[in-house]
């Protein structure tokens, strides 16, 4: 997800500005769609991972807790504030709330980032 969410974070979001007004709720329909299909999948796998390397592991790690919580945070950002968003815009485009996508998604792409890194240390 690492790579997914910096390619999201400096490419697709701030494309969102760039899509005609008029076609807009179609174009963020489609995201919310297409998305789901690259996403959901590879959240799943980290999901079950976390779950296999908790189970496996002999003594707990102080790196994998710290990666389950960052991970349980980013699915509660995710639920909370960007499946909302996503549905605002399906109404139309509002240059504001794709500002506060880009500005609060830092927060998710940060703690993927910071995420790999306590899991590389696990390993």
């Amino acid at each position: 997800m690492v790579g997914v969410i910096w390619v999201i974070q400096l490419v697709h979001y701030p494309s969102f500005n760039y899509v005609e007004k008029q076609r807009y709720s179609n174009f963020q329909s489609f995201h919310m769609r297409s998305i789901s299909y690259v996403v959901i999948p590879v959240m799943l796998t980290e999901l079950l991972t976390l779950i296999l390397l908790i189970y496996t592991m002999d003594e707990m790690n102080i790196s994998l807790v710290l990666s389950a919580i960052m991970l349980f945070v980013i699915w509660v950002i995710t639920a909370v504030f960007f499946s909302g968003a996503h549905q605002k815009l399906t109404l139309g485009y509002d240059k504001s709330v794709v500002r506060d996508l880009i500005k609060m998604n830092w927060s998710r792409t940060l703690l993927w980032t910071f995420r790999l890194i306590l899991l590389v240390a696990c390993l």
